[in-house]
């Protein structure tokens, strides 16, 4: 498995399979060696990372993240070591435990306490038998870690952490607590706009549904930031801290403060108007 130090997070429920085909493609054509896709409320994720994975020939597909309340620990398993079989070892699994409205609202599960519920199915999925031609190489695994108990949880019992809205702050503390050897990606949204008015209107709409969930506010908070500058769209603070804007040798500054924390790879979140990842500058940010 190729883990290069910049890949891609994108959200591909607004393409069609073709498109979302043809967009992976490019990326493996600019160099990204990494496409990270959400779980969300469309597409089922390993389903689509099986439709990319056959479409690329180079490209790791990594899951950021596969719900944990979304099936159980032998079918994660199962279809980890088979998408890994079959793609030559290009499948990296990310898991989370999302959070209590996406899971109790929209799933109709009870939304279990988060360090005993991945660390049990973290267990599970080690005892599980897979009856089939096995990969060449073991398949790895990282989880959705913000605060520090998760991310004990990622260093003792997966092979590192996949941290999502965190500020380059955030990515030293976590290579704190994972220490060497674990892989250690977190996401980074970016707005290639110069224009602060511009460019922190975008940002907003690009973090507005995730500044109303607990498991990231709570994590803001740890961070120095308050309830005020997460109301009302996000302080300029905030934002500024948590989106990284302007040209691109700005943003490479970001990613790179990432990179010197002690990330292994930053995986670009792209922000446009559209709602779709803005690919003149994953373009541009293909390589530092």
């Amino acid at each position: 498995m190729s883990m290069g130090k910049r890949a891609v997070w994108a959200g591909l429920d607004g393409y069609t399979a073709a498109q979302a085909a043809a967009f992976a493609q490019r990326l493996e054509g600019w160099g990204y060696d990494t496409l990270w896709i959400p779980e969300g409320l469309g597409r089922e994720p390993l389903s689509l990372a099986a439709w990319l994975l056959a479409n690329t020939k180079t490209l790791t597909v990594a899951t950021g993240i596969t719900n944990i309340y979304g099936r159980d620990a032998r079918t994660t398993k199962v279809a980890q070591m088979a998408l890994n079989e079959q793609s030559g070892g290009r499948f990296l699994l990310g898991l989370g435990v999302s959070h209590k409205p996406l899971v109790e609202g929209f799933r109709g599960h009870s939304y279990g306490k988060p360090i005993a519920a991945m660390t049990d199915y973290l267990d599970a999925m080690a005892q599980v038998q897979y009856m089939a031609p096995a990969p060449a190489n073991t398949p790895k695994t990282v989880i959705a870690a913000l605060g520090p108990k998760m991310l004990e949880v990622a260093r003792d019992k997966s092979d590192g952490a996949h941290p999502y809205l965190v500020p380059p702050e955030h990515t030293a503390e976590a290579r704190r607590i994972l220490g060497p050897g674990k892989l250690l990606c977190p996401e980074q949204k970016v707005v290639l706009e110069a224009d602060p008015a511009k460019a922190r209107d975008i940002a907003r709409k690009g973090i507005a549904i995730y500044l109303g969930l607990p498991n990231y506010r709570n994590n803001l908070l740890r961070l120095g930031f308050s309830d005020a500058d997460m109301d009302g769209g996000g302080s300029d603070r905030l934002v500024d801290a948590i989106v990284a804007w302007g040209d691109a040798a700005t943003i490479q500054k970001r990613i790179q403060a990432h990179l010197d924390a002690g990330a292994d790879q930053v995986c670009i979140q792209a922000l446009s108007d559209d709602g779709r990842a803005d690919e003149t500058a994953l373009q541009a940010l293909a390589t530092g």
